[in-house]
C-alpha cells in the first residue's frame, strides 16, 4: 500500500532543520547546496509524507559531501541504480526523509529541480498530479513500481512544461521511472 496525504506545512518546517544540520555538516564542501524537491516541497500538493533532500554538489566535491554526511551519522546506499547520485539512510526518523548527493547539472538534479518548480508554478498540473496519486493511493494492493509508473504520465507532462528537457532527455527519464511503458 501507498501512503498518500494532503499536503503539510510540517514538511517545509521538518525540512528546514533537517536542512540547517546537513548544512552545517556540508560547510566545508565548495558549493554545496541544500535543496527540498519531491512532493513534499510543494504547497497543496497531496505527498508520500516522506520529505526528499538532494544535496547539490560539483562531481569533485561528491566525495567530500558523502564522507560529510557519514561524519553525521548518515549510512550511505551507494547510488541506488541512479548514475550521479548517492543515497543514504537517516541516522534517525524524526522525520522520516530521503537524503541524496547528487551531482550538480545532471538529468536526476534537474528532473528533481524542474518538477518542483513547475507545480509550484502551474496549479493545473499540481492539482492533476494530487488527483493521479490520491486515485492510485486508493488500492488497497498498490505498490511502489507501480504507483511510480502509473503517475509518470503526468509527470511527464510537468516535465515538458518545464521546458527545460530534449526530447532525448525526456526519454530516458520515461525508461528510468516507467521501464515498461
Amino acid at each position: 500500500m501507498v501512503e498518500v496525504v494532503a499536503w503539510s506545512v510540517t514538511w517545509s518546517r521538518d525540512f528546514e532543520r533537517v536542512a540547517a544540520g546537513l548544512r552545517t555538516a556540508l560547510a566545508t564542501v565548495p558549493g554545496a547546496r541544500v535543496e527540498h524537491v519531491g512532493s513534499t516541497s510543494v504547497p497543496g500538493l497531496a505527498a508520500k509524507p516522506i520529505p526528499d533532500i538532494d544535496v547539490i554538489v560539483s562531481r569533485d566535491s561528491v566525495p567530500a559531501a558523502v564522507e560529510a554526511l557519514a561524519a553525521i551519522g548518515y549510512a550511505h546506499r551507494g547510488d541506488t541504480g541512479v548514475t550521479g547520485r548517492e543515497a543514504f539512510f537517516a541516522p534517525d526518523e524524526s522525520p522520516r526523509r530521503n537524503v541524496y548527493v547528487c551531482e550538480n547539472g545532471t538529468t536526476n538534479v534537474r528532473n528533481h529541480l524542474a518538477v518542483r518548480d513547475t507545480l509550484k508554478a502551474r496549479d493545473d498540473l499540481r492539482d492533476a498530479y494530487a488527483d493521479v496519486k490520491l486515485s492510485l493511493a486508493e488500492d488497497p494492493v498498490m505498490d511502489i513500481d507501480t504507483y511510480i509508473a502509473r503517475k509518470f504520465a503526468v509527470l511527464q507532462r510537468v516535465l515538458e512544461a518545464s521546458g527545460e528537457f530534449s526530447a532525448a532527455e525526456l526519454a530516458a527519464i520515461r525508461r528510468l521511472n516507467d521501464p515498461d511503458g
